[in-house]
C-alpha cells in the first residue's frame, strides 16, 4: 500500500497498484478490486503540483479530521452539553 501512495508520480503509483493486485488479488479479491476499480479517484492528488501532495495524500481522511475531537473527548471524558460539544468540534 505504501508503494502506491508514496510513489514518485502517477505512473509509478499505477505500477504499484498492478503489483499489489498480483501479490494480494487471490487472497483478498474484494479489497484489491476496490483499489483497482477506484484507482483514478485514489490517485487524483497526483494531478496537482507535487508540493501539495503531502497535504492531499492520506490513508484515512475521516480519521484525520476527527483526531482532534477524539483527543479532546478522551481528555474531558465526554462533553457535558451541546454547547461544549460544539466548542470541542470547532475550536
Amino acid at each position: 500500500m505504501q508503494e502506491i501512495y508514496n510513489a514518485e508520480d502517477e505512473q509509478h503509483a499505477r505500477q504499484a497498484i498492478n503489483e499489489f493486485e498480483k501479490a494480494y488479488g487471490a487472497k483478498y479479491p474484494k479489497a484489491v478490486a476496490k483499489i483497482v476499480d477506484d484507482a483514478d479517484v485514489l490517485l487524483e492528488f497526483y494531478r496537482y503540483p507535487a508540493e501539495h501532495w503531502i497535504h492531499l495524500r492520506t490513508t484515512n481522511p475521516i480519521e484525520s479530521t476527527f483526531a482532534t475531537v477524539r483527543l479532546r473527548t478522551k481528555v474531558t471524558k465526554a462533553p457535558d452539553s451541546g454547547k461544549s460539544c460544539t466548542l470541542v468540534r470547532y475550536n
